[in-house]
C-alpha cells in the first residue's frame, strides 16, 4: 500500500479525500483531525473549480487539487464523497491506480464483488474486495444498523418495519440552506394554522424537497420506484439485508423528511426468532460498541436529534416489547447522518484497511 515512511520503518498510507469541499467531505476532515493519526499525506481532491482552495486538516492548511488520474498517484486509500455519476467514473480509475476506494455513493453498494461494510457489524467483509472498492451504506441505514446488528447477533432478526425521519442535511448543503431559508420566512408568524399558508409563504423555494419542510413533514425522499416505493426506502431494505447477511429478510421502510438540520431518527419495529426481554435488549444495547442507550422516559430521557447531532454513536431509547408479540421490540434511534451516517463510517473502514498493513 502506497504511503509515507516514518522513523522506525513505519509506513503510513497516503489518504485521499475526494469531494473534500462537500458537506460530508468537510465532516471527514474534522473526523480525521480528531481521531488517532495513522496517515501519511492526506491529499484533498475536488472538482477543478475548487482546486487551489485551502482546507484545514490535522491543524494544517492543505491545498485542494483537481480530480485527475494523476491525483491518485501514490495514494493507498481513497475516500469518495461525490455524486453518483462522478463516483461511477472515477472510483474504478483510483482502484486501477492502486488505491483501495471507500465510496459513499449508491453506485456500488449492491454489487456482488463490492462489500458493504459497517465496522461494528461486519468488519470481516472489508477484506473481500476483488474490485478494490468498498461501499459505505446509506446514511439512513447507518443511523440504525449498529443497534440492529447487536440485537440480531443475540436474538436473530426475522422482520423489520422502519419509519425514517430524515434531516435536511441528508440532501446536502442545498437541503440545509433551504430549511434555514424557509424557517426565516415563517419565524415570528402565525403560519401553520390555515390550509396552504406555509406553502404560500415559501412559494417555489422548496429546494431539493417536493414540499415545504419548515413547520411540516414530507413523507417522501428519493425518486419514484415501482408500486409507489421510493429509492431511499428500497436502499434501506436492500442494504440492511446485505450487511446482516439476511437476503430474504422482510423489510418495510417509510422515509419522512423532517425540519431537522442534522441527525436522522427512526422508529423501529423488529421481530426476532425467539422471545425477547427488554432487560436483555437494554443490556445488549448498553454494552454494544458504537451505541449509547438513553432510555428513561419517566425522567424525560430519550434520544432526540438535538442531543445526538455532532456525536458519533447511535443513540437508542424507548425500548419496549411489542404489546401483541413477545418476539418483537420497539425502538427509537438517532444518528448523526453526516458523522456515523457517512463520514465516520467511511473513516472507520479506512482504518480497518490501513490496519492490514
Amino acid at each position: 500500500m502506497a504511503g509515507t515512511g516514518r522513523p522506525g520503518g513505519v509506513v503510513r498510507p497516503t489518504l485521499a479525500v475526494v469531494g473534500a469541499t462537500g458537506a460530508v467531505g468537510t465532516v471527514m476532515l474534522q473526523i480525521l483531525s480528531q481521531r488517532k493519526d495513522i496517515w501519511g499525506e492526506i491529499r484533498l481532491i475536488a472538482s477543478p473549480r475548487s482546486a487551489g482552495r485551502k482546507l484545514a486538516v490535522r491543524g494544517e492548511e492543505v491545498e485542494v487539487v483537481a480530480l485527475t488520474e494523476e491525483a491518485f498517484d501514490g495514494v493507498g486509500i481513497a475516500l469518495f464523497d461525490v455524486p453518483d455519476e462522478v463516483a461511477g467514473q472515477w472510483a474504478p480509475v483510483a482502484a486501477a491506480r492502486g488505491a483501495v476506494v471507500i465510496d459513499t455513493s449508491c453506485v456500488f453498494r449492491m454489487e456482488d464483488e463490492v462489500p458493504l461494510v459497517v465496522p461494528e457489524v461486519n468488519p470481516h467483509a472489508v477484506r473481500l474486495r476483488p474490485r478494490g472498492i468498498i461501499a459505505n451504506p446509506d446514511c439512513t441505514t447507518l443511523s440504525m444498523i449498529v443497534a440492529l446488528g447487536a440485537l440480531h447477533a443475540e436474538f436473530g432478526l426475522r422482520e423489520l418495519v422502519v419509519s425514517a425521519c430524515q434531516a435536511a442535511s441528508g440532501a446536502g448543503h442545498a437541503g440545509v440552506r433551504t430549511l434555514r431559508e424557509q424557517l426565516s420566512l415563517v419565524a415570528g408568524t402565525e403560519l401553520g394554522t390555515s390550509p396552504g399558508d406555509v406553502r404560500r409563504a415559501v412559494g417555489d423555494n422548496t429546494g431539493p424537497f417536493p414540499e415545504p419542510v419548515a413547520l411540516n413533514v414530507v413523507p417522501w425522499a428519493g425518486t419514484v420506484r415501482e408500486d409507489g416505493w421510493s429509492s431511499e426506502e428500497l436502499k434501506v431494505r436492500e442494504e440492511t439485508r446485505k450487511i446482516l447477511g439476511l437476503a430474504n429478510l422482510p423489510v418495510a421502510v417509510t422515509c419522512v423528511r423532517v425540519p431537522v438540520v442534522t441527525t436522522h431518527s427512526c422508529t423501529v419495529h423488529a421481530r426476532f426468532e425467539n422471545e425477547v426481554t427488554v432487560d436483555r435488549a437494554r443490556e445488549i444495547l448498553a454494552t454494544a460498541p458504537g451505541v449509547v442507550l438513553c432510555d428513561n422516559p419517566a425522567a424525560g430521557e430519550f434520544p432526540t436529534p438535538v442531543d445526538a447531532v455532532g456525536t458519533d454513536p447511535t443513540w437508542v431509547g424507548r425500548v419496549r416489547r411489542a404489546l401483541d408479540d413477545p418476539t418483537a421490540l420497539e425502538l427509537f434511534v438517532c444518528g448523526d447522518n453526516l458523522r456515523k451516517g457517512s463520514a465516520l463510517n467511511t473513516v472507520q473502514i479506512a482504518e480497518l484497511v490501513a490496519a492490514e498493513s
